[in-house]
């Protein structure tokens, strides 16, 4: 039986011309060996599994060569190439720094470097993983590497260029190898599958290149691990399915409920992805690159970015057609929002559905009706229009919006006509937030409520009683010790410190002594006023807040400033700093 060679291996590249998706590094040292320009130093840097090794492999095969071609590459012939080939080579030395990462490893490699070589040119040093040298063997490995023998060129490689020294990388020429790109990747394992004769699925190799990450390794080695499973005959279903990759159709389908405002769908299709060993975090991560796919679908120059086959990429196109750019902007927003919180949240499995019933609510295009509609889809928040009556009634799953603050020039009480539509027997009186629909019914005193509430047609009432700036003081005190302030202590002594002067009828000042109460009172504004609104009768109370200039002089906050401040009243500590030699800080 003959001995197995992973496909990795038995695939290497020998030439720069067979090295894939590194064709400008592989250029310029082809160009570097033709001219005869070649440094006592190289440093390969990049991702695992794009070719650092195999290209400094490569290098010291092609510039010991004793007859290379035209095109620079390595002849395979002559007695160089052939002992390099058959692992004889006493020119070309591997060291692995991980496990030979002391000073005596690398004085042991600078006795070595002494010795000019037998057969061809030059003697080439690779150092793997060079970030791994300890500083000791670092600064060791400094002089010999600034100035070796004229025959000795050393290659270091390194996934973390990061960790080595400075003094290293200004003596070395950096060659940064980028991560091979999924054309490439698919490319180069379709060419494998033909020599080893192997069936395989575009789809399927696109979901390899995929899930390598950039590396040709370890799209080798999965390639590998697939085949075992299908027996040479690679297809999508058993790809994903070996992988365990989420298909394409769940997030179709995800998209599907969601566009159709079906809560219902959206959410057992997300249990269905779970039961199945997804983790939560990935399936939202998925969901965002989803969002993310379609948006760059929405344009043809664009979808060249997104590389994937040409049937899923059509699918793609097909969807984000159905979806607006603002539609895909929210979502994606949204759906990263929850992956920013997903790993500080104790129920995971509800903000991932408060998610979806988020996504759900974006969509302003229903197709469900009748009562499927009514059990499966939560409406989205809408804007409420200026042609809407005010007295029409609130439904219980929607929040009114705020569409005006300001006071408008209206009597003193206006009522509006008689919305036609059957009586709402759930509820007895629907709450109204402030604005231009006026405040809270609840507000209003007990007689009216009674008369409010039997009354079959829903009114609204907007209220402009005039109130006495010792009511506004009163009122404005009754909040600090109301339940709405809860435990903002700050806002509390705030409100306690700067009380209210009433400006004219509607308007009312507050002069704070510096930003952070100033901010505090900005921020608390709309519930401060729904309160005083309700308590004064008033649907027209506005507020404004400005900094005392002339308290926020006198404010101390530093040590020098509260000295400066005690000695304006007591000349005396002046004159106690000088004879004591006192420091002000």
């Amino acid at each position: 039986m003959d001995n197995y060679i992973v496909s990795a291996r038995k695939y290497r590249p020998s030439t720069f011309r067979s090295v894939v998706g590194q064709r400008s590094l592989t250029t310029t040292l082809k160009n570097a060996i033709a001219s005869n320009k070649l440094a006592h130093a190289y440093l390969f840097c990049g991702p695992r599994g794009v070719g650092k090794t195999t290209c400094a492999r490569i290098f010291a095969k092609t510039i010991n060569c004793l007859e290379p071609t035209p095109e620079k590459e390595a002849c395979n012939k002559c007695e160089s190439c052939q002992a390099f080939n058959e692992q004889r080579s006493l020119n070309i030395h591997e060291l692995d720094a991980a496990s030979n990462n002391s000073v005596d490893d690398i004085r042991s490699l600078i006795d070595q470097v002494r010795i000019p070589p037998q057969i061809g040119k030059y003697k080439v040093y690779i150092i793997d993983e060079v970030h791994m040298l300890s500083s000791a063997a670092f600064n060791a490995f400094l002089k010999t590497l600034e100035e070796p023998p004229h025959h000795a060129i050393f290659i270091l490689a390194t996934t973390e260029k990061h960790k080595i020294l400075p003094t290293i990388l200004s003596r070395c020429q950096i060659y940064d190898f980028s991560r091979i790109s999924i054309t490439d990747i698919v490319e180069h394992l379709h060419y494998v599958a033909e020599n080893e004769g192997v069936t395989t699925d575009p789809e399927a190799l696109n979901i390899l290149a995929q899930k390598a990450d950039g590396g040709m390794r370890d799209a080798l080695s999965i390639f590998d691990q697939v085949v075992s499973f299908t027996g040479g005959n690679i297809t999508y279903k058993s790809v994903i399915e070996n992988l365990n990759v989420l298909d394409y159709e769940y997030y179709f389908k995800l998209t599907e409920s969601i566009l159709a405002q079906n809560v219902t769908d959206s959410l057992l299709t997300l249990n269905d992805i779970l039961n199945r060993g997804f983790d939560g975090h990935n399936v939202i991560t998925g969901i965002a690159s989803h969002f993310r796919d379609l948006l760059l679908c929405k344009d043809a120059k664009t979808a060249e970015l997104f590389e994937v086959g040409a049937s899923i990429r059509s699918r793609y196109t097909e969807i984000a057609q159905k979806c607006s750019n603002h539609f895909l902007y929210k979502a994606i927003e949204i759906v990263n929002d929850c992956d920013l919180n997903y790993r500080l949240s104790r129920n995971k499995r509800l903000l991932s559905d408060l998610t979806l019933i988020k996504l759900c609510q974006l969509s302003d295009q229903p197709t469900q009706s009748g009562e499927e509609k009514k059990n499966s889809v939560i409406n989205p928040i809408h804007t409420q229009q200026s042609s809407t009556p005010v007295s029409q009634p609130i439904a219980s799953n929607q929040t009114k919006p705020i569409t005006n603050i300001s006071p408008k020039p209206e009597p003193q009480v206006t009522k509006t006509p008689e919305i036609k539509s059957p009586p709402i027997s759930s509820q007895k009186v629907q709450t109204k937030m402030p604005g231009s629909l006026g405040i809270s019914i609840s507000a209003i005193t007990e007689e009216k409520k009674e008369e409010v509430s039997s009354t079959e047609n829903d009114q609204s009432v907007i209220l402009e009683e005039s109130f006495t700036p010792l009511e506004l003081i009163n009122e404005w005190k009754s909040y600090t010790e109301s339940d709405a302030i809860g435990d903002d202590h700050h806002l509390k002594n705030t409100m306690i410190n700067c009380l209210p002067s009433l400006l004219n009828r509607d308007l009312f000042e507050v002069v704070v002594n510096n930003q952070l109460q100033e901010q505090k009172l900005n921020d608390s504004a709309f519930t401060i006023l729904t309160f005083l609104r309700n308590r004064l009768k008033n649907s027209h109370i506005r507020m404004e807040v400005r900094i005392s200039v002339d308290n926020e002089k006198k404010l101390a906050f530093t040590a020098k400033e509260k000295f400066d401040l005690m000695a304006e009243q007591n000349q005396n500590l002046l004159r106690l700093k000088d004879e004591f030699g006192l420091e002000e800080n």
